[in-house]
């Protein structure tokens, strides 16, 4: 189940994963993944499933939701994820998120962002993410963090999943087959 805005762990600060490998964490892992492939999302962050902890998924790949999104091959888990460097670069497009149904928003985000995260075998690794997986990534940052997209959206930038759908749709017929 996907906590909704209103529920308090969506705007708590969440607790570093502490033993990667504690079968608790193991379920969540699961957990976030499953939920993240249900419901045809491109990220999911622990506190969505209920757990204050500093977890995230990342998966761009078109779909009804975001049809211009790049392709992953697989889900990325990123735990206890670290910024290391953000491009000074900016991008400002749509958002949209599994706790905020039927909302749209346009969001400013780094294009760049350069990270330190542990997998879920508790391996370091360092990754650099563009472009929309940028923005999944800080998105998904934001929840382990108590905040939502739409605390980054101006009033007149925010629009119903209906009107967004409508939007895409006319993009999707102007743009080159």
């Amino acid at each position: 189940m996907i906590h909704q805005i209103g529920s308090p762990v969506l705007r708590a600060i969440a607790q570093p994963v502490v033993n990667i490998h504690d079968p608790e964490v193991q379920k969540c892992i699961d957990a976030m993944e499953q939920e993240l492939l249900a419901s045809g999302g491109v990220g999911i962050a622990a506190p969505q499933v209920g757990k204050s902890w500093r977890m995230l998924f990342i998966f761009s790949r078109p779909n009804r939701r975001y049809p211009f999104a790049p392709l992953m091959s697989a889900p990325l888990l990123l735990i206890n994820p670290q910024i290391l460097a953000v491009s000074q670069e900016t991008e400002t497009d749509w958002e949209g998120c599994l706790s905020v149904p039927d909302r749209r928003g346009k969001v400013m985000r780094h294009q760049a962002v350069t990270v330190r995260y542990y997998d879920r075998w508790g391996v370091e690794q360092v990754g650099e993410f563009t472009g929309f997986v940028s923005r999944i990534f800080q998105h998904e940052y934001d929840h382990l963090e108590g905040k939502l997209f739409i605390d980054h959206v101006l009033p007149s930038d925010l629009i119903s999943e209906k009107e967004y759908q409508a939007l895409m749709e006319t993009q999707c017929t102007l743009s080159p087959s």
